[in-house]
C-alpha cells in the first residue's frame, strides 16, 4: 500500500516512525506548517516535518486543506490509505480520495472521550482507564465506524505527561496493527454504537482554553488533584498568588499531593511554614504544592521556589469565587 501520513506533534512522530520501521510505503507526509515561537518570533517546524525531513520522505504544508494545489499534489502521490494521527479536521475531498480510506488514531477508548484533549480530560475527571481506537474517519469528527481498540490504564499518580507518553507507545503499536489489517482486506467496521453499554454517559474531551486552567479550590480535594495531574506539563493548572503589595501574580501548579488532614479554613487560604509546606485548602481537604512556576521564573520544586521569596506567610491566594 502507498501512504499518506497527516500528523503535527511528537505523539504522531511515534506513529510515523512505527510504519516505516514495519516496511510501509510512506508516499508523502501532511503536517502544519511552520510557525512562528518564543520571544524572536522564529520559525519552528513540527516535530513530524523534522522527523519527515531526516528521513528523505515527501513533505507538504497547506495552510487549507482544500486548496487545489494541495489536493492536485495530494492525488499525485497516488495514496491507497491516508493515515491520520493529532492532525487536524479533514475535508471529505481529502478523507474520501484514497480507495482503502482514511483512517485516525484517536486516544481514547472511542466512544467516549471525543474531541481535541482526550489525554488531559481523562485525568481531570478521575478516570481509572482510557485507551486508544483506530477508525475509518467520517463527515462527523471521531465517530466513524471502529476498527481496533486498545485499553490502557491510568494510574492514581500518573498526569497527562506520563499518559501522553503510554499512549503514543501503545497507539503506535496498535496503528501498525490496523494497518496490516487493511492491508491483509476485510478489517472490522464496528458501528460506536455498539459500543455503549446500557446506561453508559458519553463523556466528551473539548479543547482546553486558559480559562479553563484555572484551579477551584471550593471544589473537593480529590477533584483539585486530578485537574492538576490531567494539565500537567500543559497546558497547566494555574492561580493566582497575591503579595503584600497587592500585584497579582500567576502561579502555574505543575504537582501537589493530598493531605490526610482537612482544615478549619476557607478554601483557597494559603498555609506554609516558609521552607518546603506550601498547603492550599481545597472543600474537604488540603493540597500540598510541590512543583510551581511564577511567571517571570523557572519552574521547580516547591523548596527551591521558597528559598528565592520573601516571606510567604505574608501571601495569600485570590478566592476562585470573586
Amino acid at each position: 500500500m502507498r501512504i499518506v501520513f497527516m500528523g503535527t506533534p511528537e505523539i504522531a512522530v511515534s506513529s510515523l516512525d512505527a510504519l516505516r520501521r514495519d516496511g510501509h510505503e510512506i508516499a508523502g507526509v501532511v503536517t502544519a506548517p511552520d510557525r512562528p515561537t518564543g520571544r524572536g518570533r522564529q520559525l519552528k517546524s513540527s516535530a513530524v516535518k523534522t522527523y519527515t525531513l531526516k528521513h528523505g520522505m515527501q513533505v507538504l504544508q497547506p495552510e487549507n486543506l482544500k486548496d487545489p494545489g494541495f489536493l492536485a499534489r495530494l492525488q499525485s502521490m497516488n495514496p491507497d490509505l491516508i493515515v491520520v494521527v493529532a492532525f487536524r479536521m479533514l475535508p471529505e475531498e481529502v478523507w474520501g480520495m484514497p480507495p482503502l480510506g482514511t483512517i485516525n488514531l484517536h486516544a481514547s477508548l472511542l466512544p467516549q472521550y471525543r474531541g481535541a484533549a482526550p489525554i488531559n480530560r481523562v485525568i481531570m475527571n478521575g478516570e481509572t482507564k482510557t485507551g486508544v481506537s483506530t477508525f475509518f474517519i467520517e463527515r462527523d469528527i471521531d465517530t466513524g465506524k471502529i476498527i481496533l481498540r486498545e485499553p490502557v490504564p491510568i494510574s492514581p499518580d500518573d498526569n497527562a505527561g506520563s499518559l501522553h507518553d503510554r499512549i503514543m507507545k501503545t497507539g503506535a503499536e496498535l496503528l501498525v496493527r490496523t494497518v496490516r489489517i487493511i492491508e491483509e482486506g476485510n478489517p472490522p467496521r464496528i458501528d460506536q454504537s455498539e459500543l455503549i453499554e446500557p446506561g453508559e454517559e458519553l463523556k466528551t474531551a473539548p479543547k482546553i482554553f486558559r480559562d479553563d486552567c484555572r484551579i477551584r479550590w471550593n471544589r473537593p480535594v480529590q477533584e483539585v488533584y486530578d485537574y492538576i495531574r490531567g494539565l500537567s506539563p500543559v497546558p497547566t493548572a494555574w492561580t493566582i498568588l497575591v503579595p503584600p503589595d497587592g500585584q497579582e501574580r500567576i502561579l502555574k501548579v505543575y504537582a501537589a499531593e493530598k493531605m490526610e488532614r482537612e482544615s478549619i479554613f476557607r478554601p483557597s487560604t494559603l498555609l506554609t511554614d516558609g521552607r518546603s509546606r506550601f498547603e492550599v485548602v481545597c472543600r474537604d481537604g488540603m493540597l500540598n504544592l510541590t512543583e510551581v512556576q511564577l511567571d517571570g521564573r523557572k519552574r521547580m520544586g516547591i523548596e527551591e521556589f521558597m528559598r528565592g521569596m520573601e516571606d510567604l506567610s505574608s501571601f495569600s491566594i485570590r478566592d476562585d469565587n470573586e
